[in-house]
């Protein structure tokens, strides 16, 4: 004899399907794990845009202290402070300007941060100098002990170094490797 139909149904549903409970708990499951995706996310994008402002900051920092040292007089002893548009946003920037021990030497302090934060809240702080001291633009040595250049103490024949008079020395050419024949020119043609 077969079983009713009521009783044969609940049976395939019972052995094929999930309960309600079991789909609740897999969507709990399911919704902290996206919870948890979500907030990593964000987190990312926080940390981008601080990055990003960071940045901005520093470069505005480095502007302030490079266009100080381009100037032709010393900065005076004080602090200064201006804001500037960079980057589509307001920035408050503030430089201290101190004198060192030595005598033709300045140090530059700037702090930057965005102009809308409240005070003491400097996303980048670079510091500078200005004097005698420090090497010219466009990046040529110091010379610290005359001509030849060398350590306090040392003269240039220490140094293997010659004193610069007029046009600097040509450079010497390149040696081939022992061993190796150098490589040959065509002859060329006179005309």
């Amino acid at each position: 004899m077969r079983p009713p139909a009521e009783a044969r149904f609940r049976a395939a549903a019972a052995a094929s399907g999930f309960t309600l409970i079991e789909v609740l708990a897999a969507l709990v499951i399911v919704s902290l794990g996206m919870l948890g995706v979500i907030e990593a996310v964000t987190q990312e994008a926080r940390n981008g845009t601080y990055l990003r402002e960071k940045t901005l900051a520093h470069w505005i920092a480095m502007n302030v202290v490079t266009e100080q040292r381009l100037k032709p007089a010393p900065p005076p002893v004080a602090e200064s402070s201006d804001d500037v548009e960079f980057a589509g946003q307001r920035w408050h920037w503030t430089m201290n300007v101190s004198q060192t021990q030595v005598q033709s030497l300045r140090r530059m302090d700037v702090t930057v941060r965005p102009a809308e934060s409240r005070d003491g809240v400097a996303l980048a702080t670079v510091t500078g100098f200005y004097g005698s001291a420090v090497g010219p633009a466009g990046g040529n040595a110091i010379q610290w002990n005359g001509p030849g250049g060398g350590a306090p103490g040392q003269n240039d024949a220490e140094t293997g170094t010659e004193p610069v008079k007029g046009k600097p020395p040509a450079p010497k050419p390149r040696q081939p490797p022992a061993g190796t024949n150098p490589p040959t020119m065509p002859p060329q043609e006179e005309e």
